[in-house]
């Protein structure tokens, strides 16, 4: 075989992933230990930067240890118990011994599950570039010339998925879609910050975060695209907020569309099935993704196996699981009106200066201890009443 005839040679699996973030990964080696043969293929070689504060919850480290076998390692996570909720610069609730967080660089966190899914047989064909996907064999043509089959495609690539767009037309609805930006500064650049921090006030329909990592402090903003044209500003105010002698045009800033919970109902189409933010599976509330991304990425992977196995429909194996997932999107959909929505936005800093239950409870969704169906809609209705008590005139 010449190299011509080798460039065009098709490579064939049982199933493709495109895209080996924590959704792909999860995906790759859940499949693989279920009997598979996996395509894992990605654009970039590993380790690579990614966009993401980095904050790993509770949810996320059970989810880490169930798919991956990764516990809590020291060089890879620096725990962080100290927390505090802000309103524009204003402290309105705080807790110094709050549960674990984990905070850890993408740019690692990543590659490890790369690696555990590349250790357990999965094929890796990255960098490489995809030109052209095929939604009904399934298949992907790379651009050197190879074409790879599966009989189920995975699209985990993200909020710009090229798999959604292939089924859908776009990747997102622009309406709906997140932006963030975010910055990693040096220790040194804020020695005296050692604390968690999320500003609900920072941008609108989103919130700012600073949280401490080993040597570095990463400090972003993120919020509804469509209602923050200019979020560069909003994250001027914020760097400038927390290291006023850090000139804005002086750092190295990264941008990326989010999807803050602009969930799609039905995660893909035959023998393609969307995971992580390419699904839209980001926490509204506290764009928690790296969670819902592992355990989609674990579903959809199980749901190859299945689909395979007992040759029924991949996207009904897939659905089948999804529904805790969707059902938590949902609720907290709900709940963030009562956050975000302008009618209540200026009254948000009294009402839960005046209920620390309120910080407790935003600290246990956080950290994974509970799930928004634990809150209830007796919950619900309590703190819906707390806000229109607040705006009601005084004296009444």
């Amino acid at each position: 075989m010449n190299s011509e005839q080798a460039r065009c040679v098709t490579h064939r699996f049982d199933l493709l992933v495109l895209g080996s973030g924590p959704a792909g990964s999860a995906a790759a080696i859940t499949a693989a230990r279920a009997g598979l043969s996996v395509a894992l293929i990605d654009k970039a070689a590993f380790p690579r930067d990614k966009l993401c504060g980095g904050l790993i919850t509770g949810r996320t480290v059970r989810y880490m240890d169930g798919i991956f076998g990764l516990p809590v390692l020291p060089h890879l996570f620096r725990p962080s118990t100290r927390f505090r909720l802000t309103y524009q610069g204003r402290v309105i609730g705080r807790d110094d011994d709050a549960p674990a967080l984990q905070m850890t660089m993408r740019r690692d966190f990543d590659a490890e599950l790369h690696a555990r899914a590349q250790a357990a047989g999965v094929t890796v064909f990255a960098p490489v570039r995809v030109t052209s996907i095929d939604t009904e064999a399934p298949g992907l043509m790379l651009s050197d010339g190879r074409t790879l089959s599966g009989r189920v495609l995975i699209g985990a690539d993200g909020a710009n998925s090229a798999v959604a767009r292939a089924l859908f037309g776009r990747a997102y609805d622009p309406a709906e879609i997140g932006f963030g930006l975010e910055v990693e500064l040096d220790r040194a650049e804020m020695p005296d910050d050692d604390t968690t921090e999320v500003d609900l006030g920072a941008a609108l329909w989103g919130y700012g975060w600073v949280f401490p990592k080993h040597g570095s402090v990463t400090l972003g903003v993120g919020g509804g695209h469509a209602q923050n044209p200019d979020m560069k500003a909003h994250f001027r105010a914020y760097l400038t907020q927390h290291a006023p002698h850090i000139a804005p045009d002086r750092v190295k800033c990264k941008g990326a569309f989010l999807p803050f919970g602009a969930y799609r109902k039905t995660p893909g189409r035959g023998a393609v099935l969307l995971a992580g933010d390419a699904a839209g599976l980001v926490d509204p509330i506290t764009g928690e993704g790296i969670a819902w991304a592992m355990k989609s990425g674990e579903f959809a992977g199980q749901a190859a196996a299945e689909a395979i196995r007992q040759d029924r429909p991949a996207m009904e194996a897939y659905m089948a699981r999804l529904g805790y997932i969707h059902r938590e999107m949902a609720a907290a959909r709900r709940i963030r009106t009562l956050i975000y929505a302008p009618i209540i936005r200026r009254h948000f800093p009294r009402v839960v200066e005046r209920n620390p239950s309120m910080t407790r409870s935003y600290l246990r969704l956080l950290s994974g201890q509970i799930d928004y169906a634990d809150l209830g809609s007796r919950v619900l209705w309590r703190t819906a009443r707390r806000f229109v008590t607040a705006m009601l005139p005084r004296g009444r």
